[in-house]
């Protein structure tokens, strides 16, 4: 699964609530001609983003280049099921990052309009938030 090598601090604070604003950066496409877009706020875990990256592999092959624009750096902890409260914070379960709307997540370079199209759209079903997919000459 995608996680840091190195971290600053090994468990981190929740932060604020979900509902923040539209994305300031991350909002073009830097390198491939189409993209996947958030259209909501949410966290994104490892697994979650480690499948739609493996879906896009999938469907492109060796036919067209994958950047992704997003990392899980965020640690999240669980404590175990059936432990009493106290006894200080769980051990780190998994990795997340968070996702704005507006923030493209994934992008693709390939030949074919229709492959890099489909690829991306096998990967939107993978995740749990609403996509858009975007192109060079759209946005």
């Amino acid at each position: 699964m995608l996680s840091p090598k190195k971290v600053k601090h090994r468990k981190w604070m929740k932060g604020r609530s979900l509902n923040r604003d539209i994305a300031i950066s991350n909002i073009d496409l830097n390198f491939g001609t189409y993209g996947l877009k958030s259209l909501e706020a949410r966290y994104l875990k490892d697994k979650q983003i480690e499948a739609a990256l493996k879906e896009i592999k999938r469907v492109l092959g060796k036919r067209g280049r994958l950047w992704l624009k997003i990392f899980p750096h965020i640690s999240r902890t669980k404590k175990p099921e059936g432990v009493r409260m106290g006894g200080g914070k769980g051990d780190i379960d998994h990795y997340a990052t968070f996702v704005r709307a507006g923030n493209i997540l994934f992008e693709v370079e390939s030949d074919n309009k229709e492959l890099a199209i489909s690829a991306l759209k096998s990967a939107s079903y993978k995740l749990p938030i609403k996509t858009k997919i975007v192109s060079k000459d759209e946005s």
